[in-house]
């Protein structure tokens, strides 16, 4: 296996982000067979850790998630109505290069530009930026920019569990290459965490974009507002619907078909920052075709749901659910 030396990149930013140069430290490492890729934002070099565990073929997956899913990213190439110069997003070289080495440092700085482009588009929509200068705007999106890139570590994390849950759930799982490369209910999981922390930053639009456009590809609709713990695991997948305000615990089990939605929603805006979708605790399954309604309802730690069954109340932890037959 081979193991690229860690390779740095210098952006300058323009003079309204205040805190003026940063570096970008990448490295490439393939590493236990699971292509997961990490990219860290370091101030300091001698923060940077001894091993940055990345993945080169993982790193451009990452990124094809990051700014194509949900076109939140029109194009890669620099065609654009915003000129590339204005984000001052450029290498201290007055030129790219596509080596092996450099790759994923070319990546980081297309992710950047482009993510820091589209924001600024979408950051009017938001009332304490409607009448802000175009400046002001711009280095705002850059600030969001940078703080994403420092959340890819914490993603990562995440999506290693749900890859370590899908492979020893599924006992048909090859190897978790194939998970990574081949599963819509890991493609789905892995939009969404992405999209998930554009939404704590307070980025509009481009989270449901997302994640909608995974939607299309898989027939799973999670919404980027639902908040899910570690070692997610989706099975099959078509059909499944996450509301807004859903709370899934850790090492949660679900497959096709299964609705975590709202009783009602008749009141429309209304309910607008509401709790109006379950809260699943830890350790549970949900099987085909369950319906899982209400914001007051909890599925209490280590309940199974059984299949097609709908349920409006709250079950106590370790609880059983099936659909009886009758006559």
């Amino acid at each position: 296996k081979k193991v690229f030396e860690i390779k740095e990149m210098r952006l300058t930013l323009d003079d309204s982000f205040k805190e003026g140069t940063h570096e970008i430290y990448t490295g490439i490492l393939k590493s236990n067979r699971e292509a997961i890729g990490v990219i860290v934002l370091r101030e300091d070099k001698s923060q940077l850790p001894d091993t940055i565990k990345t993945a080169d073929d993982y790193a451009e997956l990452t990124r094809s998630a990051t700014v194509q899913s949900g076109r939140t990213i029109d194009e890669i190439k620099h065609d654009g109505d915003i000129p590339y110069y204005e984000y001052n997003f450029r290498s201290e070289l007055n030129y790219r290069y596509y080596t092996a080495d450099s790759n994923l440092s070319t990546l980081v700085e297309d992710v950047l530009y482009n993510l820091t482009k589209q924001t600024h588009r979408v950051l009017s929509y938001l009332p304490e930026y409607e009448n802000e200068p175009e400046e002001a705007l711009i280095a705002r999106a850059q600030d969001l920019a940078l703080a994403f890139l420092a959340r890819i570590p914490h993603i990562r994390e995440y999506i290693d569990t749900d890859v370590q849950a899908e492979f020893d759930g599924d006992p048909a799982a090859f190897n978790r290459e194939e998970i990574i490369f081949s599963y819509p209910g890991l493609y789905a999981i892995m939009v969404y965490r992405i999209a998930h922390e554009l939404v704590l930053l307070g980025i509009p639009l481009i989270p449901r974009m997302m994640t909608e456009h995974a939607h299309s590809l898989t027939g799973i609709d999670i919404n980027p507002g639902a908040s899910i713990g570690k070692y997610f695991f989706i099975d099959h997948g078509t059909g499944i619907v996450i509301g807004e305000t859903t709370t899934i615990g850790e090492n949660v089990k679900v497959y096709q078909g299964v609705t975590l939605g709202a009783l009602s929603t008749r009141k429309g805006q209304l309910l607008k920052g509401s709790k109006r979708h379950p809260t699943i605790e830890d350790n549970v399954t949900i099987y085909a075709g369950a319906s899982i309604l209400g914001g007051e309802t909890v599925i209490g730690e280590g309940s199974v749901i059984g299949a097609n069954a709908f349920i409006t109340k709250s079950i106590p932890a370790g609880s059983r659910v099936s659909m009886q037959n009758r006559g």
